[in-house]
């Protein structure tokens, strides 16, 4: 349903009217340097669950922070929850290494509002976007409604993990345990981004499959000029490897089975993306390029929302050190990964992909796989409860259409919330492209933090029934 003029003007109002007091208790919680990839900062992600913790009971929730073998994972639920649909919130504490440190203009966990290019003021800070600022316009949209109305239009769940940005390894096990306590009728999940000036629900998420390879041939480096030639450099026979695994022509992935499952959008949502992104200069004008790479056939945005790739993120062999020094290396590192869409295994995947290069190796050659991690794709049917009301709240919010859209990253815990739950994951975020998030100078729009936070209350009492 959609709320009324007058159920709603209260709680907007309120949230307008204690911004700065919400962007002090985000800046608190951006000071907390919750590294969860860095063993050192193993202290400030328990700091960073605690004081999440703290600010849930106050808002009325009863809190459970869960040890795992890693960080903690926190479960919260309203104490006085009201009747009708039960919603999910998922989110995470964690945050990225901040190197190289040099790049930085201001100390990574020095929390600041700065004026970006356009006069606009932002949020800058490691955490910023991915995900302290958008977890923040969730809990704070709570505390608006909370001051104004006592009560939550729907009966609201947290899930808050510290562990995102180091692969999640202890989350599933944790919502297969816990999965009775956790279902609910849709999740709802603030990690993804928007368009500039335009509201939108993330439908579509790549699966993602890594895989490191160590292929040696030599028992150890040798010198180029006595063994060069007769000795087989694996460095360029890694080359010939991996590119063997695109043809050339079409850019499309040769390993057997690879397409199987996949189906291309319809031509209503591929017409719906070319008014997103009408050429694919548009898409790739920002990082400096024109011309897509990959399949031939498919525009960037349908490359990266809805098809599956092949990517080289990494080589390493011999000697790439200051100077020059001639050697032919013994091994070759690489680091791969494939970006996956519904209708993808990957463990099929995998399989085929490590067959592959087994196939294309000299018998006095060896190879060893590392996997990496990998998740399956997911996707929102056009009937999933709640998204509907989520666009119209979102419509309004912002006065634009909102919109439905692809992500060409991974974030497993909406597949995972299907899969394990058995419910919808609604991914509603409002960071945008250029937040760097990941990078140095991270950033989080004000305007995102505010319009989120409103965006929020809108959207809870947009879900509520209609006699409420």
């Amino acid at each position: 349903m959609t709320a009324s003029p007058s159920t709603l003007s209260p709680v907007l109002e309120q949230a307008d009217r204690t911004l700065d007091a919400a962007l002090a208790r985000l800046f608190a919680f951006l000071r907390i340097p919750s590294i969860s990839t860095q063993p050192e900062h193993a202290d400030d992600c328990r700091r960073a669950a605690m004081w999440l913790r703290d600010e849930l009971d106050g808002l009325g929730f009863d809190v459970t922070m869960h040890e795992t073998p890693g960080h903690p994972i926190l479960v919260a639920h309203d104490r006085t929850p009201p009747a009708g649909p039960h919603v999910l919130f998922y989110g995470h504490y964690d945050v990225q290494p901040v190197d190289p440190l040099a790049l930085w203009a201001s100390g990574p966990f020095e929390p600041g509002l700065v004026a970006g290019p356009d006069g606009a003021r932002r949020i800058v800070a490691r955490g910023a976007s991915d995900d302290k600022g958008q977890v923040m316009t969730f809990i704070e949209a709570i505390r608006a409604i909370r001051a104004t109305t006592g009560t939550l239009p729907v009966r609201v769940s947290l899930l808050i993990e510290g562990e995102e940005e180091c692969g999640g390894p202890n989350l599933v096990p944790f919502m297969e345990a816990h999965r009775d306590e956790l279902r609910a009728e849709v999740g709802l999940i603030c990690d993804t981004a928007m368009l500039p000036g335009v509201p939108a629900i993330t439908t579509t998420l790549r699966g993602m499959l890594g895989e490191e390879i160590h292929l040696r041939c030599a028992t150890r480096d040798l010198h180029s000029g006595i063994y060069g030639n007769a000795a087989r450099n694996p460095a360029e026979l890694l080359c010939t490897v991996l590119s063997s695994i695109r043809d050339g022509e079409t850019g499309r992935v040769v390993l057997p089975g690879f397409y199987a499952g996949v189906e291309d959008p319809s031509p209503a949502l591929r017409a719906r993306w070319r008014e997103i992104a009408p050429d694919d200069a548009t898409f790739l004008g920002e990082v400096g390029l024109s011309i897509p790479a990959g399949e031939k056939g498919y525009t960037a945005i349908e490359q990266t929302w809805c098809r599956p790739s092949f990517e080289i993120n990494g080589i390493s062999s011999g000697y790439t050190g200051e100077g020059f020094k001639t050697v032919l290396p013994g091994e070759a590192v690489a680091k791969v990964s494939f970006r996956l869409v519904a209708g993808q295994d990957p463990v099929r995947i995998r399989q085929a992909f490590c067959a592959h290069v087994r196939a294309m190796l000299p018998d006095d050659c060896t190879v060893t796989f590392t996997p990496c991690g990998g998740s399956m794709a997911s996707a929102l049917p056009d009937d999933a409860f709640g998204l509907r009301p989520t666009l119209q709240a979102l419509s309004d919010e912002w006065n634009t259409p909102a919109v439905t859209i692809g992500c060409g990253g991974s974030i497993p815990v909406a597949g995972d919330m299907q899969r394990i739950l058995d419910m919808p994951a609604l991914l509603v975020g409002f960071a945008l492209d250029d937040d760097r998030a990941h990078s140095p100078n991270e950033k989080y729009e004000l305007t995102s933090f505010h319009k989120g936070m409103r965006s929020w209350i809108r959207i809870l009492h947009a879900m509520a029934p209609a006699d409420a």
